[in-house]
């Protein structure tokens, strides 16, 4: 945002002494002006909204304990023998048990003497199958399952159905919502012997959940070659409703998530003054994220038929304030400093064309940057907090994208924006080109990613960064719980406005930092920045990892967070899934600026921050 003079003379000398015109994350920079920072200063979270956090926090966690501790009195059991026509037990027969109000299949695979049982059942009513060697039920057998119950059936194939009861009984909305959160969060009982979903490609070479994905992530594109097999409560219940089979047929989910933290931290300033730390930049409870998405992906496992796909998505929280464009909505943070705010960060259509090469996916409209091991959508990242090498590059871009699948390792990105975080119709907007060549080995363990994201004339302008990313992800075995990944990148706008110099000052664009140049004579100067993070990621079980994050950030002149500095920061993180519906990630990190201190609204050099956020899917 704008640099304006202070009213404080002393504190606003103070301030310019380190460049520091407390830069506050949209789209990873602008500036906050000094005079709202002091408004800013004064905000201040009350203490019992922190004890309040922490309570509804344990309150959560013991409802789940209380939850899985009656388990067993609040499901049903099954369990029979599955029989050919002549009355003989089978062995090695796949038995299917569908819940009428919908969810998941539970499936089994018979014994020697053809016994199956199903344990940890929602109770409602079931319609059972089975399966083998191209034998099957000609009907299903109905059966109505009680809390507590019990109950044995024997399955033919081949034969009459056996129902127990005649009338399917069906819930509504509401009950079957709330039903696919309990199902979710019961503990499976037995081998999942259902088929994997088909793919195209190397295996995948890690777990989602508990990790945010299992193939190793890019930018302005679907993965190609891989399934879309997602399925929230919200869908799981509209899929059980009376047009489910429409909707299933037409591929579109609606689908979001709410997300909240907190933290406390060595800074104790008030206002935004963790920065810059991000996205806990803020003492207290936040609302982060709260988001919504309507979305079609394409089929790029198959390779016969053109197929197409499109995302809108809304955000509301303090997250705006990173995904702002210039242009779109931009006025909530550029012009009023809105707190929490609305962004639309993606809203994009997917043309996928199967016969170019080994596919290639067309995407139009605004999307993701490409780069970058983390994301601005919460469910995206290993950690609560983003590392500053993230905080302070390209958000998003409004273009088109070509993502080519050219060989079974190699892969091909080329695209063309207005630029980084800027509308077309702004005066920032310049036609930029982006590129970016993909490289797999090792069965899918290793990945190379390097980019040039932003390739135009490199001046001054709204967040017109000249990037250059190199990425690797690597796992150490294809048996190992390690994994781990490094993204390097080195960044730069020429004639940057020098924030010391009158005439320089007269050049800044609102939400676009200066620089503290060499001497007060430079009107403009070179304005470099450079960084390196690396993650190790350790699975420690089905729904639980381990982070740990290293980085190096260099602002050479103090244009990207307003402090000529270098920084080191180090965090260690926990994820802990509840089934795949609730993510909770507390986290201890520390980090300092060494050239001037930069936290605390410019007064410290170090900060250690304590956090947790809790994601809720539906």
């Amino acid at each position: 945002m704008g640099l304006e003079r202070a009213h404080d003379d002393e504190k606003r000398k103070r301030f310019r002494a380190y460049g520091a015109r407390s830069t506050l994350a949209h789209g990873r920079t602008g500036l906050l002006e000094f005079d709202r920072w002091k408004e800013a200063k004064t905000v201040r979270m009350p203490f019992a909204y922190v004890l309040g956090c922490a309570a509804l926090i344990g309150a959560c966690l013991q409802v789940h304990a209380a939850s899985a501790a009656e388990n067993e009195s609040a499901v049903a059991r099954l369990h029979g023998v599955v029989q050919d026509r002549a009355g003989t037990p089978l062995a090695g027969a796949t038995v299917t048990a569908k819940l009428s109000a919908g969810g998941d299949p539970r499936t089994v695979l018979t014994t020697g003497n053809g016994e199956f049982e199903l344990a940890s059942l929602a109770p409602g009513h079931y319609e059972v199958t089975a399966a083998k060697d191209g034998l099957a039920s000609q009907e299903p057998v109905a059966i109505d399952l009680a809390v507590g119950s019990s109950t044995n059936i024997d399955v033919p194939l081949g034969g009459d159905s056996i129902s127990a009861v005649s009338t399917p009984k069906k819930e509504g909305f509401i009950r079957r919502f709330l039903r696919s959160y309990a199902d979710d969060w019961r503990p499976a009982t037995g081998p999942d012997v259902s088929p994997p979903p088909k793919f195209r490609g190397d295996p995948a070479p890690v777990d989602g959940p508990p990790f945010p994905f299992t193939v190793w992530p890019y930018g302005g594109s679907v993965t190609i070659g891989q399934p879309w097999t997602q399925a929230g409560p919200l869908m799981t219940a509209i899929w059980g409703g009376s047009n489910g089979d429409a909707w299933k047929k037409s591929g579109i989910q609606i689908y979001g998530w709410l997300n909240a933290g907190t933290n406390v931290s060595t800074s104790r300033g008030g206002g935004y003054s963790n920065f810059p730390e991000a996205y806990a930049e803020r003492e207290g409870i936040q609302l982060d994220q709260e988001v919504l998405y309507i979305e079609r992906q394409p089929d790029t496992v198959q390779t016969d038929h053109v197929d197409w796909g499109f995302r809108v998505s809304g955000l509301y929280g303090l997250d705006y304030r990173f995904t702002t464009s210039q242009g779109f909505f931009s006025n909530q943070l550029l012009g009023k400093n809105q707190e929490n705010g609305f962004d639309a960060p993606m809203f994009y259509f997917d043309l996928y064309v199967p016969q170019i090469a080994q596919g290639t996916d067309i995407r139009v409209g605004r999307y993701i940057s490409l780069p970058d091991i983390e994301a601005q959508l919460a469910p995206n990242n290993y950690t609560y907090s983003h590392s500053l090498t993230y905080t302070f590059d390209c958000y998003t871009q409004l273009g088109i994208n070509s993502t080519t699948k050219v060989t079974s390792h190699w892969m091909f990105q080329v695209g063309l924006s207005p630029g980084c975080d800027t509308m077309p119709w702004t005066k920032s907007a310049k036609p930029t080109v982006n590129t970016c060549l993909g490289y797999t080995w090792r069965n899918g363990m290793d990945n190379i990613y390097g980019c040039d994201n932003s390739i135009n004339d490199g001046r001054y302008a709204y967040n017109n960064l000249q990037a250059f990313y190199l990425t690797w992800y690597h796992k150490f075995s294809a048996s190992s719980k390690w994994h781990s990944a490094t993204e390097s990148w080195y960044q730069y706008e020429s004639h940057t406005p020098n924030v010391n110099n009158p005439a320089g000052q007269a050049l800044l664009i609102t939400g676009a930092n200066g620089a503290i140049c060499k001497t007060l004579e430079q009107v403009t100067c070179y304005a470099p920045d450079y960084a390196i993070v690396n993650y190790i990621e350790y699975q420690t079980g089905k729904h639980d990892y381990l982070s740990f994050r290293n980085e190096f950030f260099d602002d050479f002149v103090g244009q990207r967070t307003g402090f000529k500095t270098f920084y080191t920061e180090h965090l260690i993180g926990w994820g802990h899934w509840v089934g795949t519906t609730i993510l909770f990630r507390p986290e201890i990190r520390f980090e300092r600026s060494y050239s001037a201190p930069a936290y605390d609204n410019g007064t410290r050099k170090n900060q250690l921050t304590l956090a947790s956020d809790v994601i809720v899917f539906f």
